[in-house]
């Protein structure tokens, strides 16, 4: 028996590790002023798009895949003799991806397992890499759909955002509670928990707002995988790689996270995502 594991760009899983793992990735639209990009990385890079983020006339805007195109992966993987997929995306509470993929696995020529991960970025990124590892290695399908909810159980992703403003625009938080953010310049910090957006309070200063998301990170103690997340801060993330790297069993990645979502937290964010012992 053959498993074989699909997701999308909103994993933010790197392209080695996709390949190594043979994990079928489909990238999500990007829509800038009227012209459409893959969020693909090389239609437009993320550095280049959070670099016009903040001098756009218009906020841009999302789109997942179709259905459309993820029946066609579907079908093409199991018409390579693949029995069974798994398909696992980002929380129905936060996008319409899951519309997509649910409309494309009942069409598709065999069953597709849909999983809703509850989470974004790399805490969607890290269950796949449990279920592509699993299927490697060549475990039956109930066990790799153990280690996915395994995964899961075990996930904290926690954010410092620069501003509220773009997470307003995406109606995750009251426009009251912006405003008053706004108003004093504070820098949020929040977790993402099964697909909800949390308040953690925020903090004064970029700095403080550092220390406390460094704080929050300690508490957890030992980690088994870690990533730093940022929307084009790479000074501050490599900094924060090199204070924490000591809390994770396995190396820790850097991510520069994924236009897509970055639309919704805007640039300058900091953060991480960790799979917990």
């Amino acid at each position: 028996m053959s498993v074989r594991i699909v997701t999308d760009s909103t994993s933010d899983l790197p392209v080695e590790i996709a390949r190594r793992y043979q994990i079928e990735i489909i990238p999500n639209n990007l829509v800038l002023d009227g012209q459409c990009f893959k969020d693909d990385g090389e239609e437009i890079s993320r550095e280049v798009f959070y670099n016009r983020l903040p001098g756009l006339k218009n906020p841009p805007t999302t789109a997942t895949a179709s259905s459309g195109d993820y029946l066609a992966m579907y079908n093409r993987i199991f018409q390579q003799g693949v029995d069974h997929i798994i398909s696992i995306h980002p929380s129905a509470l936060l996008t319409g991806i899951l519309n997509s993929v649910n409309i494309a696995a009942q069409m598709a020529e065999k069953f597709v397992h849909v999983i809703d991960s509850g989470q974004a970025s790399l805490g969607l990124g890290f269950q796949v890499l449990a279920a592509a590892q699993a299927a490697q290695e060549g475990h039956a399908l109930d066990e790799i759909l153990h280690r996915i909810e395994s995964v899961r159980c075990h996930i904290r992703l926690v954010a410092m955002l620069d501003t509220l403003e773009y997470v307003r625009r995406s109606g995750r938080v009251s426009w009251a509670e912006t405003r008053l953010a706004a108003l004093f310049g504070l820098r949020p910090l929040i977790e993402l928990n099964q697909g909800q957006v949390l308040s953690l309070g925020e903090a004064r200063t970029r700095k403080k707002g550092i220390q406390r998301l460094g704080d929050i990170l300690q508490k957890l103690g030992k980690v088994k995988r870690m990533v730093v997340l940022h929307t084009n801060a790479e000074q501050d993330a490599v900094k924060f790689q090199s204070q924490h790297q000591h809390l994770s069993a396995e190396p820790v990645w850097l991510c520069n996270v994924t236009t897509v979502i970055g639309s919704h937290v805007g640039p300058n964010g900091l953060g991480f995502a960790v799979v917990t012992s």
